[in-house]
């Protein structure tokens, strides 16, 4: 029997015979995303879904979506789609992370010329009949100093299209190699230095837990007067309340806002206000873009369903069905590895030196690589996979290098990740035992046995008399439950590391106590994902 595949919104006719033409059944009923009640009744049917932005694939829905087996985004954003819930049904969801890029970026370009020269409240001042040459006084682009938050892949495009406009770009990005830069002809700067130096400021960086609220009250007091703000990224990026109070008192010139923390947006505290542009987040809305993502989607989902390919999967390695078993605990090893170091290092990454030793030499380390550069990143950019992550780290101009070697020590294989920043050189090994669980063998050449846990403090210390007592009494006293505890030092009274398993997130104020001891060097909270 044929596949079948429910297309729930708007895709393109072109789209859909993708799916009639490689062997796939299609129901299209692209307004049938809106009802969720009909939606769940039927979605017991379908092995694919296809949605764009309309249709949530929330945790209802997809308990109730029996036999599905793929659902795939056309689109970058996966926000309406509750990813955990479906890795839990062994459901795979898939995007198509480049088809927007360069739409999404034309669009922040044409936002920042509205701001520039006022173009909206001239053209309805004409259009209503009056001549009014002397109320929008613009400013000119060129020479201006562009301040982009985010120099991935659509970030990229904007700094390239800024450069051709004659602009200075300055570019925050913690993944941004100054090699990097400097072949993109713009300038690696600290936050501080773009907020204060740049007379227009756009952002383009996915929403996390360290970027949500980026350009927040205090950040917004440390821009440049006059500033003009641009956000086609994410709504919540920047404090909305914030930026109105900011233009109301003349500090800020402006702003241009594709996105918004509530959406549909029917009301926000910048609406109203001068100079300030809002499109009902079109970032993507062209008909080439709408297209290319449509015919992606179709092709991926296709050949998982009829061939059994995996590609641009968010929760899910590229590998084939013969290597499934063996790889994936090691899949989740890579993982967990990269998330690891991405969560404790702060400065930028310029070198990435992956080794396989022992049996983890002899797999598809190309599989494992991609998941543990995936979980590298996926602190600074939520929605990485498997397919992004290598293109990305490659686009960062970060040096990639693998090693493999034959068995060398007591472990039937294990794998070894160092990274090296402008500050310091970071490494953390792990292995999977016969329970085919995750475990770090060795952090900073430290060697310990440690469980992953779903939530976990690291720190970092000098061995001195006392430690476990105020780490225990510390979480204690802030109400952590502790579930296991690993120590491991490099020589009496040198350098020393903790891993504790606590049951739930540890709030930065904890974090804080614990650094305030004077021989602990840092104390982070790490999360993962385990399941």
């Amino acid at each position: 029997m044929a596949p079948r595949v429910l297309v729930s919104d708007e895709l393109s006719e072109t789209a859909v015979q993708i799916f009639r033409d490689r062997g796939v059944e299609v129901d299209f009923q692209p307004k049938l995303g809106k009802d969720k009640e009909k939606l769940a009744e039927i979605i017991g049917n379908y092995d694919g879904l296809a949605i764009r932005s309309a249709t949530k694939a929330t945790e209802k829905l997809i308990a109730a979506a029996t036999n599905l087996k793929v659902i795939g985004r056309a689109g970058i954003g996966v926000d309406n789609v509750d990813i955990p819930a479906a890795s839990r049904r062994g459901i795979i969801v898939m995007n198509t992370p480049f088809g927007n890029s360069i739409t999404t970026a034309e669009h922040a370009i044409a936002l920042m010329f509205a701001v520039a020269r006022q173009l909206p409240a001239a053209d309805a001042s004409t259009q209503a009949g009056k001549w009014e040459k002397s109320k929008f006084m613009g400013v000119e682009i060129t020479g201006k100093t562009l301040g982009v938050i985010g120099a991935g892949n659509i970030g990229s495009i904007v700094c390239s299209r800024a450069l051709g406009l004659k602009m200075h770009v300055l570019a925050y990005d913690p993944f941004l190699s100054k090699e990097r830069a400097e072949a993109m002809g713009v300038t690696k700067v600290e936050l501080d230095e773009l907020l204060a130096k740049a007379d227009f400021i756009t952002l383009h960086v996915p929403m996390t837990d360290k970027t949500r609220g980026i350009l927040n009250k205090e950040a917004l007091a440390k821009t440049k007067p006059g500033v003009r703000i641009i956000n086609c990224a994410r709504g919540g990026l920047v404090d909305e309340a914030a930026l109105a109070e900011a233009i109301k008192s003349g500090h800020v010139a402006g702003a241009g806002f594709d996105v918004f923390e509530v959406e549909p947006a029917t009301e926000s505290p910048l609406f109203g206000l001068p100079n300030v542009v809002c499109t009902p987040h079109l970032g993507a809305s062209t008909t080439e873009a709408q297209e290319n993502v449509a015919l992606q989607v179709a092709e991926q989902m296709s050949d998982y369903l009829i061939k059994g390919a995996v590609t641009n999967a968010i929760n899910m390695p590229s590998i084939t069905a013969e290597e499934a078993p063996i790889l994936k605990p090691f899949i989740k090893l890579a993982d967990v590895l990269g998330a690891f170091v991405g969560q404790v290092t702060e400065s930028a990454i310029k070198e990435i030196e992956i080794l396989y030793d022992g049996q983890t030499a002899q797999m598809n380390t190309k599989a494992l690589t991609s998941a543990l550069l995936a979980g590298l990143i996926r602190s600074q950019v939520s929605d990485v996979n498997m397919v992004s992550a290598p293109i990305m780290i490659k686009e960062k101009g970060i040096v990639l290098s693998e090693v493999k070697r034959d068995k060398t020590g007591v472990y039937d294989g294990y794998i070894k990740l160092t990274v090296t920043t402008a500050n310091q050189t970071r490494s953390v090994a792990g292995t999977v035992f016969s329970d085919g669980k995750p475990r770090f063998i060795q952090i900073k050449g430290i060697n310990m046995d440690a469980d992953v846990g779903a939530n976990m403090i690291y720190i970092s210390n000098t061995d001195v008399p006392g430690m476990i007592g105020f780490m225990g009494t510390t979480l204690g006293d802030a109400g952590v439950n502790i579930a296991n505890f690993q120590l491991g030092r490099e020589k009496e009274g040198g350098d020393a590391i903790a891993l504790l398993y606590v049951d739930e997130p540890v709030k930065q104020d904890v974090l804080d106590k614990l650094t305030a001891h004077h021989a602990i060097k840092q104390a982070k909270s790490l999360v993962f994902n385990i399941d």
